[in-house]
């Protein structure tokens, strides 16, 4: 069973939510750590020779150390590159809390040191008109790791998203800033000492922006310790 399992959001789509979550791996990887990772939606997937198959999730499978079928890091493949719940819906399928948690869960039961599970776009995308995808880490208690991307108007985006997940009853793990443009936003050290102060959790690393994308110099950057710190979840 996954000893520390959790959830990777953003403040918005689009912020480095995969490259986060497989700098991470890198990262636990680097300490000798056993991991293990899911996407369980995924949209824009392309079809292949194997089937539908989505970039991020194949990022994830290069970096974990565990090998798993792409049908258990990827379970719900979608080829429209839109919302998930759109996306479902033009592909005649239905999306599900109870079907995304049993998914997570099967996952779990794998022996590992750690295990992460990466939404889709911000905390409150729909999964159905009734559920969003933040009822899957809320079913599974699970600690959330906030993706922020160091661009205008984040700080706005990041208080209102650690405010959410709060109020679903659920620990902000921990946040990681992300550089997702090569010019440096303005007053970027400003804007990081603020939420520093008032993201009331721990910042796991400011990633730089690369002009060709290195996970392993990226894994650099992070201080996963506070995540292996904290209590596991069962």
């Amino acid at each position: 069973m996954a000893k520390h399992t959790y959830f990777l959001t953003g403040t918005d789509t689009e912020v480095g939510k995969t490259v986060v979550t497989a700098a991470i791996l890198k990262k636990a990887s680097n300490l000798s750590l056993k991991t293990v990772a899911m996407k369980p939606v995924a949209s824009g997937c392309e079809l292949t020779a194997e089937g539908l198959r989505n970039e991020d999730a194949l990022m994830l499978m290069e970096h974990m150390t565990e090998v798993l079928p792409y049908e258990q890091v990827n379970p719900i493949a979608l080829e429209p590159a839109i919302a998930p719940h759109v996306a479902a819906s033009q592909a005649g399928r239905q999306l599900s809390a109870q079907r995304l948690v049993g998914l997570a869960r099967g996952l779990m039961m794998k022996p590992a040191d750690l295990m992460l599970i990466e939404g889709a776009g911000g905390w409150r995308v729909p999964l159905n008109d009734r559920e969003t995808y933040a009822r899957l880490p809320a079913e599974l208690g699970l600690g959330v790791v906030v993706v922020v991307p160091l661009r205008l108007g984040c700080i706005n985006h990041a208080l209102l998203t650690v405010e959410a997940i709060r109020h679903d009853g659920l620990t902000v793990a921990g946040w990681v800033a992300n550089r997702p443009d090569e010019k440096p936003m303005s007053c970027e050290q400003e804007t990081l000492d603020f939420l520093k102060g008032h993201m009331g959790a721990p910042c796991l690393g400011v990633l730089p922006w690369l002009p060709r994308l290195d996970i392993a110099k990226l894994a650099q950057e992070l201080d996963i310790d506070p995540l292996l710190a904290r209590a596991a979840v069962f």
